[in-house]
């Protein structure tokens, strides 16, 4: 089983049980806790992986690093540590992320902007989305100063180039024409 097969199956039980007592949400916070902290720091990234350190210690360090998370979380740990699954807790938490949105029918926007996203540009870019999506929205936002300007959106399959970029590459094909 690959490992983002098994990712979606212990995302799906761990999202299960927090739903029946109620945590669903705090347990997607701890989920993005997570996440950032993997995503973050190359040592724990490493340290999740690596072959040589015992499961035990694994389990130690995690349960001390994020100490404060849902018990439901704390047994996903537990249930990673049983079966030496530690490596594919990043997988986890990004599919726990995706699932938990589907079921509140929340869709990501992927946005694109040239520097860090401002309020006013998050108003224009979600009245956009709005017109693409029925679902609510939330956005993550990446940074690529090459655009200029402006943004680009993607929602699932579909994208808006609204980047400065974009429009001086059709102001070139207007003029060469």
């Amino acid at each position: 089983m690959g490992m983002s097969r098994a990712a979606i199956r212990y995302a799906k039980a761990i999202l299960e049980t927090a739903v029946s007592s109620g945590k669903a949400s705090q347990v997607n916070d701890d989920m993005k806790i997570i996440l950032n902290a993997v995503d973050s720091s190359a040592d724990l990234n490493q340290f999740l992986s690596s072959p040589i350190i015992t499961q035990d210690s694994k389990m130690n360090a995690l349960t001390e690093i994020f100490s404060s998370v849902q018990s439901e979380t704390k047994s996903l740990f537990r249930l990673l540590q049983e079966n030496k699954r530690f490596e594919i807790l990043a997988a986890i938490a990004t599919q726990y992320n995706a699932q938990f949105d589907e079921m509140n029918g929340v869709e990501v926007a992927n946005v694109t902007t040239a520097f860090a996203i401002t309020p006013e540009l998050e108003a224009k870019i979600l009245a956009k989305a709005a017109s693409i999506s029925t679902k609510k929205i939330t956005i993550q936002n990446t940074v690529d100063p090459s655009i200029i300007g402006g943004f680009i959106l993607r929602i699932g399959d579909k994208q808006y180039n609204a980047s400065v970029s974009n429009r001086l590459q059709e102001l070139k094909r207007e003029f060469s024409n």
